[in-house]
């Protein structure tokens, strides 16, 4: 018995298969050398701003102008009231930008009142609390409202929403999962807040709860590994094709001389 010969169309047909896989692996690792180039910016951006000494915080009229791409992290200094108003907890399993907390508790999310009259949120810091006991919160907070104008230290942040996984806020433990401060706002009676809240750096309470601290960034920067390992499966596949290849022209010839 013969074997069959791969006809030339199937060799054709494998061929661009071959090769369309490896343009598709191809341009996936370019696209994470790209990443990597963006986030290398991102990381200098970023580091840059969290080590610039405070500014002013910006003037009401520019809110609508600031974004996230330009503004977040941004360190701030300004003076401002804590509302005697029910606070806002923000679970939290960890920080990736803070290096001295570990372990779950909440942030705790008040509003202040500029001299403006205008209500900015501020994250006034880390609650450790495994149990989220609502006194026990209530207890760290309590101090904050003196009453008495404060001169705040912080990063300008943006709020971020819940995603289609995020547990809906317990509104009577007054616990989100997201930090969302115009749902907080809303639902706790805050008033118009700012569109951004404010990470607090300093000061820091006697009692260390909540509490606050520098940011560091931390972003995982893997896409040159990522990009090796699209590279490597392009060349994979375009030597698994040469061999292939290789061997059917090999069965080719070795028929031709078996006919002959």
């Amino acid at each position: 018995m013969s074997s069959v010969i791969p006809r030339p169309r199937g060799r054709l047909g494998l061929g661009l298969i071959a090769l369309l896989m490896v343009a598709v692996l191809v341009s996936l690792g370019v696209w994470q050398l790209q990443r990597r180039v963006q986030k290398h910016a991102l990381i200098a951006a970023l580091t840059e701003r969290l080590a610039a000494p405070p500014g002013a915080l910006p003037a009401v009229g520019e809110w609508p102008t600031l974004n996230p791409a330009q503004d977040e992290f941004r360190r701030v200094a300004f003076t401002a009231t804590y509302q005697n108003q029910p606070d806002a907890m923000v679970y939290s399993s960890g920080s990736a930008i803070r290096d001295d907390i570990a372990g779950p508790g909440t942030w705790a999310f008040l509003p202040a009142r500029l001299p403006s009259g205008r209500i900015v949120v501020v994250n006034a810091g880390f609650v450790p609390n495994t149990m989220q006991q609502r006194a026990q919160q209530d207890r760290a907070v309590a101090p904050l409202r003196g009453g008495e104008a404060v001169t705040l230290t912080g990063y300008l942040r943006f709020p971020e929403a819940g995603g289609a996984l995020t547990p809906a806020p317990d509104a009577a433990k007054r616990l989100w999962f997201a930090r969302d401060v115009a749902a907080m706002a809303t639902t706790l009676g805050w008033g118009e807040v700012a569109p951004f809240y404010i990470d607090l750096e300093a000061p820091v309470p006697a009692s260390e709860v909540p509490k606050p601290g520098p940011l560091g960034v931390h972003l995982k920067d893997d896409h040159l590994q990522y990009a090796i390992t699209w590279f490597g499966l392009a060349a994979a596949v375009a030597i698994a094709f040469a061999v292939w290849l290789a061997g059917q022209r090999r069965r080719r010839w070795g028929g031709d001389d078996i006919a002959r």
